[in-house]
């Protein structure tokens, strides 16, 4: 007979989620529960929706005794057809999933899912582990009080809510000394950060009193920044802070102003541009990578050549290329589409546009003398999250080393201990 197995997380989408589930990891063990497989969704398209349902069934096939247990945004926006799942035991909704007591109480119903817009605060969890032990998440802020026309996010997580600056510090204090040199900042839309906190704190005040009050912590680094909501504080630290890394994600969308107003997002192209150029004129090492859409509704080739070009303009090396997917329920689920094989084809060109910013990116470093953290395998990332493999030495994960890059390897750099 087999022994009783530790819960299995399945973990769909997003940084936010790879951290949420760590949290759920922690708070089924606690609860007991053994030969269980949790799904952590994700509703940012239909596709992944789609590729849940197949993973859900295929758990099922091959662990027939095994309870399956479904959470996360997709079972938060529509439950019911989670919960009519034959395959399914229980569906958590998103604020729950988070919770101790959820994971502890027996199972009364099958479908178990509160009203997320009536959630109001985000608590932060205390993580112990993050696979790789080199680099951590943290949880800041959750929900979004934007409707971008293509987004059905806000209904899947709620309205913004910020986790407390105290409680960010001490869980920051709490990984750097389970051994993690670099954290990253999550959330859903990490710029809104604060203003639902006493004293209506922001992004860049939290940073600089996390970075005040754990000096041990080497490295930070931020996901998602929206262009036109970087505020004061955070523009200092670009400038002075050398702990922050000189790496930031934009949630561009696109580069064409009229596609941007019918995405309803907060930027103009120009924004976006004057935002990169102020970064790099304060920390000329900065790179920045960016969340693009190719094919929006109503999008001309016109259009799309203003987003093919900002590429460049801006500079952009790490792209994120999504084909533009109908999430129905959505505004833009309502406009007249762009057919689906000009999609593809402008997201292959956009992510051909990336390749070439990489190439040039990592042949530019030749010669540079960068810090890296390892990871495993004698790979590790630079502080602009450039991959580099060692040459020489080996060093434990969440090592820093010096190191002098001498050359690319493909998508990679190679580098000697300096």
């Amino acid at each position: 007979m087999h022994g009783k197995k530790d819960p299995e997380i399945v973990t769909f989408g997003c940084r936010l989620n790879t951290y949420e589930s760590e949290v759920m990891r922690t708070h089924a063990k606690n609860a007991g529960i053994e030969d269980a497989i949790i799904f952590n969704t994700c509703a940012v398209t239909k596709e992944a929706e789609r590729q849940a349902r197949q993973a859900i069934r295929r758990a099922r096939r091959d662990n027939p005794n095994a309870r399956i247990i479904v959470t996360g945004c997709a079972a938060q926006i529509d439950p019911a057809s989670f919960g009519g799942m034959p395959e399914v035991d229980q569906v958590i909704g998103n604020d729950l999933k988070l919770k101790a007591e959820t994971w502890g109480a027996p199972p009364t119903e099958k479908v178990v899912v509160n009203d997320i817009m009536a959630v109001r605060e985000t608590a932060s969890h205390l993580v112990d582990g993050f696979e790789g032990q080199t680099r951590a998440f943290l949880q800041v802020q959750n929900g979004c009080d934007h409707r971008c026309t293509f987004c059905i996010i806000p209904y899947g997580r709620g309205n913004s809510r910020s986790v407390p600056i105290g409680e960010i510090v001490e869980q920051t204090r709490h990984l750097v000394k389970a051994g993690f040199r670099e954290i990253v900042l999550t959330g859903v839309d990490v710029t809104s950060y604060g203003p639902d906190l006493p004293g209506s704190p922001t992004l860049g005040q939290m940073i600089r009193r996390v970075l005040a009050l754990v000096p041990d912590l080497p490295r930070l680094r931020l996901s998602s920044l929206d262009p036109v909501e970087i505020d004061d504080d955070l523009w200092r630290l670009i400038a002075e802070e050398p702990r922050l890394m000189p790496h930031l994600h934009v949630s561009l969308q696109a580069g064409d102003d009229m596609v941007l107003k019918r995405m309803k997002r907060r930027h103009l192209r120009q924004d976006a541009i004057d935002m990169c150029k102020r970064a790099r004129d304060l920390r000329p090492d900065m790179v920045f990578g960016a969340d693009i859409i190719a094919g929006f509704p109503t999008e001309t080739d016109e259009m799309f050549a203003n987003t093919l070009r900002i590429v460049d303009e801006c500079d952009l090396t790490f792209l994120h290329v999504f084909p533009y997917s109908e999430r129905p329920g959505t505004p833009a689920a309502r406009m007249p589409q762009v057919e689906k094989q000009v999609r593809k084809d402008r997201a292959a060109q956009l992510r051909e546009a990336g390749e070439r910013q990489m190439q040039k990116f990592l042949q530019h470093q030749v010669g540079m003398v960068r810090t890296v953290l390892m990871e495993k395998d004698n790979m590790g990332r630079t502080e602009q999250f450039a991959e580099v493999k060692l040459a020489d030495g080996s060093f434990d994960a969440g090592t820093l080393v010096t190191v002098k890059i001498e050359g690319v390897d493909g998508q990679h750099l190679i580098g000697r201990v300096a």
